[in-house]
């Protein structure tokens, strides 16, 4: 399956550089490009003139094959009464820090699901690799990107949803499981309890598809791959390894509670998007408890986003998402490319 991968992707080590919206840009996805493996851009957070400005400069910066990753959720519709209430619980937070509320409005935070306007780019810049997350997009979106010549990667945190990725034209398939850090790839229902740790999701998804599987979720060292690839899995999808590299954006405050003890304590939480992912567990998630009646997904980071801002200018991580997977050990200073082939070890 090592080969598998690395032919379908065009790459030298079975090593994909999870995209993690918030903490990177083109810098970090072209390092691990350059050192051989398959660097990845988050798409989630950038509006189409910006990931057209990063996809220019990761291009300038490699001349690797790379992926870029897309949210294809369906936005919900706004709810008054759940934003209000929402608003009421952080109430406390803006009376202590002395700041105002900002005006009720919804705006998902620009995390924009994958569309027509996101299909013309990839048209126009024919990535190696596209990849998405909570599902596919529709077929007609679908079948541009394949067109382009890409390959098109998405999350599956059960078996069920790896065979339904592959039966709507998935080329390979990331297998996250319940370690992992960030928001779950979770589509085809809402009950967390159907996810599964990764040495039990990796072997089971393997033997249900036919295509490669990549594995996310607690790998974090060579043993981690190894350990992986010997249960079926292709190759790693690794986020958290990155987040103290020198190319990661990751903040002063989430650097710091990575290299804390805070970091061994992790939990779901819906908190900070309403959408369920991965992180330290921060003071607001011990106050309100980490999963809450927020509004949906991805609308409650509007409401939380002044706090954020005034906390993290004090360097306080409070009200910010520190994502992080249950194994923080693998996380490593410096360049992310000895990062990418110490990963890769002997695999």
């Amino acid at each position: 399956m090592t080969a598998s991968i690395t032919s379908l992707f065009g790459i030298e080590l079975p090593i994909v550089q999870a995209p993690m919206a918030g903490v990177q840009d083109h810098r970090l996805a072209a390092a691990v490009c350059n050192a051989g493996g398959l660097g990845s851009l988050p798409a989630g957070l950038l509006s189409t003139g910006q990931l057209s400005t990063e996809l220019a400069a990761l291009k300038a910066a490699t001349s690797k094959p790379f992926n870029v990753n897309f949210f294809c959720h369906v936005p919900p519709a706004p709810d008054p009464e759940r934003e209000a209430a929402w608003r009421r619980a952080l109430a406390p937070y803006y009376a202590e820090l002395g700041i105002d509320p900002p005006p009720a409005t919804s705006s998902g935070a620009r995390r924009l699901p994958f569309n027509a306007d996101a299909a013309a780019i990839v048209e126009a810049v024919r990535p190696a690799v596209v990849s998405f997350h909570f599902g596919l997009p529709a077929a007609e979106l679908l079948a541009r990107v394949h067109a382009s010549g890409a390959k098109v990667v998405g999350c599956a945190t059960t078996v069920e949803e790896a065979r339904w990725l592959e039966a709507h034209g998935a080329d390979a398939i990331v297998a996250q499981g319940l370690e992992a850090g960030g928001h779950r790839g979770i589509f085809l229902t809402k009950d967390l309890s159907t996810q599964l740790g990764t040495f039990a999701l990796v072997p089971q998804v393997a033997r249900a598809v036919r295509i490669p599987v990549l594995a996310a979720g607690g790998v974090a060292d060579a043993a981690g791959v190894r350990a992986a690839m010997a249960l079926g899995a292709a190759g790693a999808w690794a986020g958290s390894a990155y987040l103290l590299s020198d190319e990661a954006t990751t903040s002063a405050p989430h650097r710091a509670a990575i290299a804390s003890p805070a970091a061994a304590h992790t939990a779901l939480t819906n908190l900070y998007s309403g959408g369920a992912a991965r992180g330290i567990v921060t003071r607001l998630m011990r106050e309100l408890g980490p999963i809450g009646s927020t509004p949906a997904f991805p609308f409650a980071s509007d409401a939380l986003a002044p706090l954020r801002a005034h906390a993290e200018k004090a360097g306080i991580g409070d009200f910010s998402p520190l994502w992080l997977g249950q194994n923080g050990s693998g996380c490593r200073t410096g360049p992310a490319a000895r990062i990418t082939r110490e990963l890769a070890g002997a695999a």
